[in-house]
């Protein structure tokens, strides 16, 4: 109850619009959880092969990442509330569409609708949540917020599985079943909007003055400038292109190692260990379980010994739970060292996202972070044809290997980039050249 009341306390201590923004957030999440995990199933209800399955998730994918850039451009020059209205609204409704469609054709262009909004709440909350809270608060409130998108999924996966299993015990057709608990899914996505319809456009006062701006003064003193003209507006624009461009290159080489392992990780249970599929999706809830932890302890390692260093220390204590998870043949230790792996890797996100808003100015995160979205999509979009051909050449068990293997390599790479070109004075350092700067 004491920890109840805490939570409790804290979230009373948050603004209106984060209040606002969160609710929503939970609604989009446990809609899209629902469809995650259940709109293959009705797909194959409907008598569809696997080839239909596949084609559906590629174009879809391939329309969110079509998106990824307007959508971050869009959220730099004009009003994010209005943009994440959108993008729940109509997500929301082409959901629903999908779960009663029965066409082929329909059902694939309602994947390419759906796919067109589905980047905004991935893009835009980041910057969203930054321009809301004070740089303090920053780190904390990512960790936060990814913690609470991965619980709604976990909620909306779980729970609507169950439903859909205890809908069918009543009696009710399987595919009946499914499009119920898809149409409540897509309800709660397209309820998303109502929230953010009472969010205020106003921002955090300490976010409205972005680093580097130029001041009014200078820019009255050359009449042929113009404001976006100005030298430091220049040198802001780039320094940030610079930033983006590391933060890009880091992000694409673990796009390239994560696209080799994580989407076929069902796979490799089922092949190399042959686990139900309940189990499967059990441990994949277990795996978000523990991520969500592990995020919510990222800001006090951060706080220890830096965010870079933080990100770079989850990141490389997590390859050696991916390399044992690659070559062990006991089901125990792969589920405990994915577990763990998950965890661990999974924690630097929110430590990642608040070191680009912190260095990139507020005019351009919205275009940074849907740069970052557009790489690591590239690496998974890359790496299935490469997966696929180590393990039907190399078998299941060096198949696996060898991709875990590499993966591991390109974490490595990325870290050590990631470090060397982020890399910051310990906590302790920045606290003594303050004090000697006020002296």
């Amino acid at each position: 109850m004491r920890v109840l009341r805490q939570i409790h306390a804290e979230i009373r201590g948050w603004s209106r619009n984060i209040q606002l923004f969160f609710l929503a957030s939970i609604l989009y999440q446990i809609g899209n959880g629902m469809f995650s995990v259940l709109y293959n199933l009705y797909i194959q209800g409907l008598g569809y092969n696997d080839t239909m399955n596949g084609q559906i998730v590629s174009i879809q994918s391939l329309a969110t990442a079509i998106m990824f850039v307007p959508i971050g451009l869009g959220g730099d020059r004009f009003s994010r509330k209005r943009l994440l209205i959108a993008g729940a609204l109509f997500s929301g409704i082409f959901l629903i569409g999908r779960s009663f469609d029965y066409s082929a054709s329909g059902l694939i262009w309602f994947a390419v609708f759906s796919g067109l909004f589905a980047g905004v709440f991935q893009v835009l909350a980041i910057p969203f949540l930054a321009e809301n809270v004070k740089k303090s608060q920053r780190l904390k409130m990512f960790s936060y917020y990814s913690s609470l998108v991965l619980a709604s999924q976990v909620l909306g996966s779980l729970g609507g599985g169950v439903f859909a299993d205890l809908l069918h015990t009543l009696g009710i057709a399987k595919v009946t079943g499914l499009q119920t608990v898809l149409f409540i899914g897509g309800a709660a996505t397209l309820a998303a909007f109502i929230p953010m319809l009472f969010v205020s456009d106003d921002k955090t006062p300490a976010q409205t003055v972005t680093t580097g701006a130029v001041p009014a003064v200078v820019a009255s003193e050359d009449k042929n400038l113009s404001a976006t003209e100005q030298p430091g507006n220049l040198q802001d624009k780039k320094n940030d292109s610079r930033l983006i461009g590391q933060f890009v290159i880091t992000q694409l080489l673990i796009g390239f190692g994560s696209g080799l392992v994580v989407p076929y990780l069902n796979l490799y249970f089922t092949n190399r260990f042959s686990v139900s599929l309940s189990a499967m999706s059990l441990l994949i809830s277990l795996g978000q379980i523990m991520t969500i932890v592990s995020m919510l302890i990222g800001p006090t390692l951060a706080a220890k010994v830096g965010s870079v260093r933080a990100v770079v220390i989850f990141q490389v204590f997590s390859l050696p739970f991916l390399l044992l998870t690659g070559f062990t043949n006991v089901l125990f230790i792969a589920s405990v060292s994915f577990l763990f792996r998950q965890a661990l890797m999974n924690a630097a996100n929110p430590i990642q996202s608040a070191i680009l808003v912190d260095r990139v100015s507020d005019k351009r995160r919205g275009i940074a972070n849907s740069l970052m979205q557009t790489a690591f999509m590239i690496g998974w979009a890359t790496m299935g044809p490469v997966q696929s051909y180590l393990v039907t050449t190399y078998g299941t068990y060096w198949g696996y290997a060898i991709t875990f293997s590499i993966t591991g390599g390109l974490y490595v790479i990325s870290s050590l980039m990631y470090y060397m070109m982020f890399k910051e004075p310990k906590p302790s350092a920045r606290v003594q050249l303050n004090e000697s700067s006020t002296l």
